[in-house]
């Protein structure tokens, strides 16, 4: 091979080893780019959130509808329901029970978890309203309104305990309001919730008792004989609101304002109480 064929076939050599390094490096750069992006994307995956919500008794049957269609509509939150008289709730919030949310029956044991600066202040709200009635067994009449009460065929009346059962201070209230309280009270039998003062009575332990107008609607076992006069006792009012120590205090919120939405409302009222 002469001197001039050497020269042409090194340039050839350098000629494609020049096209292919061209080709090669705007390749990686192209490639290089779009992963760098995807690292900077944030994840969109949600996380998975469990609520524990801590609620009177009395809100049983109506969260018990609420609580799947709201799992429902947030898919990533689970919620947890712990039924209970309103002063045992608020005790284990005092004692340190993980609650994202407390809705009590009275405004009193919301009160001491504020001044304990326990919950969100700015979150609470009074979410719903309740009537005070008298019942009896379905099948017996001894009582037609509280002043019966005091007649010697009635010796076993169910209340909430007033320690620590709203509706049972409430009954207190109404009681000691008509003079009657004094009267009856040896007769009184004490419920550690609203739901032990209706079986009380359905069992006929109890000749009558006083309960919330929504846990008697529950019942085929007792009769309303009269709706207690609201002028006789406190407000009865349903206040929310979200826990201080929430480890989840925005989807709690989120929670908070879908109970009060509209559709919810219709649902509550259903079960007898009134949306605020």
């Amino acid at each position: 091979m002469n001197k001039k064929k050497v020269i042409t076939f090194l340039s050839l050599i350098v000629v494609t080893l020049c096209a292919i390094t061209g080709c090669i490096s705007p390749t990686i750069e192209q490639t290089s780019k779009p992963v760098a992006n995807q690292s900077a994307v944030p994840s969109v995956k949600q996380e998975n959130i469990q609520l524990t919500v801590s609620a009177a008794v009395s809100l049983k049957e109506a969260l018990g509808e609420i609580t799947p269609l709201y799992s429902k509509a947030k898919s990533n939150v689970a919620i947890r329901n712990n039924f209970g008289s309103s002063g045992d709730l608020q005790q284990q919030i005092v004692n340190g029970a993980p609650v994202d949310v407390f809705i009590s029956a009275a405004s009193k044991q919301m009160d001491e978890l504020q001044k304990k600066d326990l919950i969100v202040a700015d979150t609470r709200r009074d979410l719903l309203s309740n009537r005070l009635v008298l019942i009896v067994p379905e099948d017996k009449s001894d009582a037609s309104d509280l002043k019966d009460l005091t007649n010697a065929n009635i010796e076993r009346i169910a209340i909430g305990d007033p320690r620590s059962v709203p509706v049972g201070q409430y009954a207190e209230q109404a009681l000691t309001k008509l003079d009657l309280l004094q009267e009856v009270q040896s007769k009184l039998v004490l419920g550690n919730n609203v739901r032990q003062v209706l079986q009380f009575v359905e069992s006929g332990n109890a000749q009558a008792g006083i309960v919330y107008a929504t846990d008697a609607k529950t019942s085929t076992k007792v009769k309303v004989v009269q709706i207690i006069d609201a002028k006789l006792h406190k407000p009865i009012v349903y206040p929310i609101a979200v826990l201080q120590k929430s480890s989840n205090q925005e989807s709690a919120k989120s929670y908070l304002e879908y109970l009060s939405s509209e559709p919810v409302k219709t649902i509550f009222e259903k079960y007898g109480f009134s949306s605020l």
